[in-house]
């Protein structure tokens, strides 16, 4: 059983501030925020706080969104298809035979700054969104879980 913590008005501004800073996302969405002791954020129903979670037994709640970072906030693939289509800045338009070896679950190697400062950016391939990478000077780190990773794409 996970301990999560709803997160007020002002810890959940931390977050949207984040969320603005790095990718250009500054709408609000609606929703209240959980985080766990692992710093993962997830998002619920801001009716949750109508419920005494005390005595329940809770093993997951709500969708997970995103981890908090040192060096920043990473979206998970659903995080990012939700801020995706209205952000603005830190958006990697990978072309399909790179978005192929990406979601098979392999680091990209990119020229040093090819794609501006390191950081986390949103993947994208036209409109779609497949999740958070992190990019150092020279590699695109992936973080699509095995589970998810996909084998064979369109041989």
């Amino acid at each position: 059983m996970q301990k999560l913590k709803i997160l007020n008005s002002k810890e959940a501004k931390k977050i949207y501030s984040q969320l603005d800073d790095q990718f250009g996302f500054s709408k609000k969405l609606d929703c209240t925020f959980l985080v766990n002791t692992k710093r993962k954020v997830y998002m619920v129903s801001k009716d949750i706080g109508n419920i005494d979670m005390d005595n329940l037994r809770i093993d997951s709640i709500g969708l997970y969104f995103g981890t908090i970072y040192d060096d920043g906030f990473r979206v998970t693939i659903e995080g990012s298809q939700i801020i995706g289509p209205d952000s603005t800045k830190n958006i990697l338009k990978l072309e399909e035979e790179n978005l192929s070896n990406y979601i098979k679950g392999m680091d990209l190697d990119i020229e040093d700054g090819e794609y501006g400062a390191p950081g986390y950016y949103l993947i994208s391939n036209g409109k779609d969104f497949f999740g958070c990478a992190k990019v150092t000077t020279n590699k695109i780190m992936n973080f699509v879980s095995k589970a998810r990773r996909l084998r064979v794409v369109n041989e």
